[in-house]
């Protein structure tokens, strides 16, 4: 059973930072991809951030030139650095892995989610 543990939201300032942290644990494999996605309140699940396997990095357009993704996929972690935060990144965070992971004796492919953390950004 693979479990994807997330840390580091909570309430901010505009114009502060946070970190936010992301443990995969389980019977892994190799991962992929790591990343983060969040929803805010009656708005559709959107990228944040991913990382791949090889380091490439993508973001999506609210997180570019604020947020850093970095990722140890020795250790199944990825961290998501974000500066200059604004009331509009107030969202649940979720982290995301595409990895593959053992169900028995096989191994397979396949994409996680954890639980989310709330970030709140005040004016």
């Amino acid at each position: 059973q693979v479990q994807l543990l997330e840390s580091g939201g909570g309430l901010v300032q505009a114009g502060g930072s946070l970190r936010l942290s992301c443990a995969a644990s389980g019977s892994i494999r190799g991962i992929n991809a790591m990343g983060w996605y969040r929803q805010a309140p009656g708005k559709q699940r959107e990228l944040v951030a991913v990382i791949t396997s090889g380091g490439t990095t993508n973001y999506g357009d609210s997180a570019k030139g604020r947020f850093t993704i970095s990722g140890d996929f020795a250790k199944n972690t990825v961290l998501l650095q974000m500066n200059a935060l604004k009331p509009e990144d107030t969202a649940v965070y979720y982290c995301n892995a595409d990895l593959t992971a053992s169900h028995g004796t096989l191994w397979y492919r396949n994409d996680y989610w954890g639980q989310g953390t709330q970030v709140t950004v005040s004016s």
